[in-house]
């Protein structure tokens, strides 16, 4: 057991003593309120959850210490389908198995420390909770945006019960085996299409939402504007026995329509057919096609399968006899079920056609030249003129879409219509662990809701956990009930809530859980809502997030808030990857975090798993890693133990700083920028990077080996700064080292260091940059030679070349042309007479930028500083040093010196 686990849990009992993270509303503040997508209590976090927490706490805890008041909250998704199938399996109840899978990931999350305000946990199993889940469905049954109809659904014979998408393997049940069936029954649906064109307008106030998902979120709703049509449904004689609606959006092609397919779930796929020659080969189709999944039936490129049915249709258009097929690339989900097919314009169409040799008819043509159906071997989906189109010939193809459509609308063969794949929300799940359907069915009065002051209806305790059925329709103290209004026997609706329905509010109730009365307690939600930062899963991205904006849409209209969209800034993670894989359970490839904070520390595993990639990348697990970042903290604590003194006063630098002292001070001041606008973008990798390179930077100025003494208040006020800045990402490490060099409090909530420009010495960088650069040269040719040299000959370079170098200097800010360059330097004289050596020198200037100096020292400037280190570098190196100007060298070798790498010989 590492002495780092053991300081953390001193200093996580310290926090939880202390209340230190406790958030209060305070309007003379400016809040952030900082979540990440509330967990599904499977048991033991791994290092995937690890990911997750540890950017939304770095993240909550930068903000705090920039004056935020932060909401930081943690609470647990408890109801779902995972928890009754252990129910089920294990002969316990998945109240008990999900309670204590949460104390599991509890009791790890605190041992991360990670900064939740633990007072404010809530978890979608508790009644208080789920409460208000059946009174909002109330409230939106009351308005008409929750409502009943038949729906299909997997049926499972063998366990006499409905099975989830994810539950049929090969159109058969995970369980039994039993193959499964399509059944229709009566369900709950939440009308999420009223809100359909808000939810599409309002993607555009999303700034800060990653395009990809906002992309994502638009295809799902799929607004597209077209029109409905109309078709007269005929048997072979011709006679009319029904009509058949379809939504295009290319009502241009009309005129080439061959044939029209209806999605397998479609009811009048087998009422047409019933009693007829076509009815069992029909029925055997449909059975086949509900078996795949929708993702199998619409993948681009699988060879499209379909059935004639015996019927026909009237295209108004043209009146042409048109036959009825069935397909399975159509959906009943999408539009109408039914599909018009134009195959000489739809590539899907065309291969369709060509498999069961259905007619191919041509209506727009290219501008060059001619289609001909015949020897045509894919569709043609472009633009172009319009031909066997009746009074359209010659029009191009798109200045008549709307004339088709006044002109169908005219004889009354269809309607312009604005259509969405976005399809109501069905809410009904089969199963007991959900929250209860709050319904009633009166025999008098029918569908009733429960009254508010019944709520919350209870899920009941004696259930059987069989497999077989919905285990709530087992108990027998929960199905019977009165009815509210005639008082007569009633029976209780015994499907539960989909458990998205948790997960579409529950960051609102975080504002303030302990509210009972109501909902949401509307003052402190206007505080906090909305989410300022919202963490989560690439998986999310559509419907989980488009949920929780339909309910705070719906939860605006009800006057319980005033915010129109949840999450004001999302960042989507990037996966954990271990052995190629996506890091999951189901995989067994999972990384158990218990170990790694065991040994190293839970800083270590924090500080590992930010570095290794940026949020939004994927990250290759790799235990090495693990041990370098334990390496770092290691390097970061020894600090403490140099010496070091109070009272340096950043806002009254002393004269007597050296340039070792200014230097070291403005990078820490440039890292402070660096560091801020890092967290600012959510780039903690490489922020933590900045950090690295700052504590190489405190560690050369403490041990520069040439035997100077630094400065111990100028160090103490570094290391100070660099506990602040690394407390985001190892907090126990950074809270002990700010307890062992003698300060009180904690540095948890210490204020971030404030980036001031005045306190970047150039001047004095570029001198420290000048020794650098010439120890580093001697370093490199002793290494080179293996030799130890006695005497060194340094060339300090001519003036020209200072003066060449600022006016380099000057016009590097606007280009690194080598042309631009030179013809500007070229016009002084003083440079122009050296023309050979300022092309070669500008030259290898524009080839290699990162060598040119960041700020050009005169060279009075670089004289003196090289004779202030002449004897510390004497002494570190056991030479003489002589300084010899270019110009009175005798050696070839001082003419190759250049501003801050003068040139030099040793022997």
């Amino acid at each position: 057991m590492s002495d780092y686990y053991e300081m953390a849990k001193k200093w996580q009992k310290r926090w939880e003593e202390s209340k230190v993270f406790k958030s209060k509303a305070d309007k003379s503040k400016k809040k952030f309120y900082c979540l990440e997508m509330y967990p599904y209590p499977s048991g033991k976090l791994h290092i995937g959850h690890v990911r997750n927490y540890s950017i939304g706490d770095s993240y909550a805890r930068y903000k705090r210490m920039k004056g935020f008041n932060v909401l930081y909250p943690m609470g647990y998704d408890a109801f779902g389908l995972p928890a009754e199938n252990a129910a089920i399996k294990n002969k316990i109840h998945p109240g008990e198995w999900t309670l204590d899978s949460m104390a599991s990931m509890r009791k790890q999350q605190k041992e991360l420390g990670f900064s939740y305000d633990w007072d404010r946990e809530i978890a979608s199993l508790q009644p208080e909770y789920y409460k208000w889940n059946q009174w909002i469905f109330t409230q939106m049954y009351k308005k008409g945006l929750a409502y009943r109809k038949a729906a299909s659904i997997n049926w499972c014979p063998g366990c006499n019960t409905v099975l989830a998408n994810e539950q049929v393997e090969d159109g058969k049940c995970w369980r039994c085996k039993s193959e499964v069936d399509q059944k229709k029954l009566e369900q709950w649906f939440l009308k999420i299409t009223d809100y359909a064109d808000e939810l599409l307008k309002d993607l555009d106030k999303l700034d800060e939402w990653p395009e990809k998902v906002k992309i994502m979120q638009k295809n799902w709703i799929g607004r597209s504007e077209g029109v409905t049509l109309k078709f007269d449904v005929v048997d072979e004689n011709g006679t009319n026995i029904d009509e058949i609606e379809t939504f295009t959006t290319r009502a241009d092609t009309v005129y080439g329509i061959t044939y029209l397919v209806l999605a397998a779930e479609h009811p009048k796929a087998i009422e047409w057919t019933k009693g007829t020659e076509y009815e069992e080969k029909v029925k055997e189709f449909i059975k086949k096609v509900k078996k795949q999944t929708i993702i199998e039936r619409t993948a681009e490129g699988k060879e499209k399968n379909g059935i004639f049915i015996g019927k026909y249709f009237i295209n108004p258009f043209t009146s042409e006899k048109c036959p009825l097929w069935i397909a399975d690339y159509a959906l009943y989900e999408y539009g109408t079920g039914a599909v018009m097919a134009v195959p000489a314009h739809d590539q899907r169409d065309f291969e369709f056609a060509k498999k069961y040799d259905l007619p191919i008819k041509v209506v727009i043509n290219p501008d060059s030249f001619d289609l001909d159906a015949q020897k045509m071997n894919r569709a043609y989906a472009e633009d172009g003129t319009m031909v066997n189109s009746q009074g359209f010939n010659g029009m191009h193809n798109r200045d008549a879409l709307d004339d088709i459509k006044k002109l169908a609308k005219e004889k009354g063969w269809g309607e312009p219509t604005i259509n969405f794949k976005l399809k109501d929300w069905l809410i009904s799940r089969q199963r007991y662990w959900g929250t209860p359907i709050p319904m009633l069915y009166c025999d008098k009065c029918g569908i009733v809701p429960v009254p508010d002051e019944e709520l919350p209806v209870m899920l009941p305790e004696d259930v059987e956990f069989t497999g077989h059925g919905n285990p709530l329709t087992t108990s027998k103290t929960f199905q019977h009930s009165k009815c509210p209004l005639c008082g007569a026997q009633a029976r209780r609706e015994t499907d539960t809530m989909d458990t998205f329905i948790d997960s579409s509010w529950y960051f609102f109730r975080f504002t303030n859980p302990e509210h009972h009365s109501d909902m949401v307690e509307k003052e402190e939600a206007d505080y906090w809502m909305p989410v300022d930062q919202y963490i989560g899963g690439i998986e999310h991205a559509i419907l989980h997030l488009l949920y929780a904006r339909f309910f705070t849409k719906v939860m605006r209209d009800l006057g319980l808030s005033h915010v129109d969209e949840p999450f004001s800034r999302l960042l989507c993670q990037g996966m954990v990857i271990k052995d190629g894989a996506k890091m999951s359970k189901s995989l067994g490839n999972t990384v158990d975090p218990s170990d790694i904070i065991t040994k190293y520390g839970p800083d270590t595993a924090r500080l590992f798993i930010l570095f290794a990639a940026l949020p939004e990348k994927e990250l290759d697990w790799n235990d090495q890693g693990v041990h370098a970042a334990y390496k770092f903290l290691n390097r970061v604590q020894r600090l403490t133990e140099n010496d070091m003194e109070r009272g340096f006063n950043i806002e009254q630098m002393p004269e007597s700083l050296t340039n070792a002292d200014r230097s070291i001070i403005g990078k820490l001041h440039k890292t402070i920028k660096k560091i801020t606008r890092l967290f600012d973008t959510m780039s903690q990798s490489l922020a933590i990077g900045a950090l690295m390179e700052l504590v190489n930077d405190i560690n050369k100025y403490t041990t520069s080996g040439s035997g100077t003494s630094y400065n111990k208040s100028v160090f103490r006020y570094l290391l100070e700064n660099l506990i602040i800045m690394i407390s985001p990402f190892a907090p126990h490490l950074a809270e002990e080292m700010w307890e062992t060099i003698g300060n009180e409090g904690f540095v948890s909530v210490y204020q971030w260091p404030e980036f001031k420009e005045e306190y970047i010495d150039k001047e004095a960088q570029a001198c420290e940059d000048l020794i650098h650069n010439i120890r580093s040269g001697i370093q490199s040719v002793q290494k080179l030679t293996e030799i130890k040299p006695k005497q060194m000959k340094l060339f300090i370079p001519d003036a020209w070349k200072y003066d060449l170098y600022k006016l380099v200097a000057q016009k590097f800010s606007e280009t690194h042309d080598f042309q631009t360059i030179m013809k500007e330097v070229m016009s002084d004289p003083g440079i122009r007479s050296h023309g050979t050596q300022v092309s070669q020198i500008i030259n290898s200037v524009v080839k290699n930028p990162s060598k040119f100096p960041k700020h050009v020292l005169s060279m009075e400037k670089e004289i003196q500083t090289i004779e202030e280190n002449r004897d510390l570098l004497g002494q570190e190196f056991d030479m003489e040093i002589e300084i010899i100007k270019e110009s009175d060298a005798e050696e070839n070798k001082a003419k190759s010196g250049l501003p801050s790498r003068p040139a030099f010989i040793l022997y």
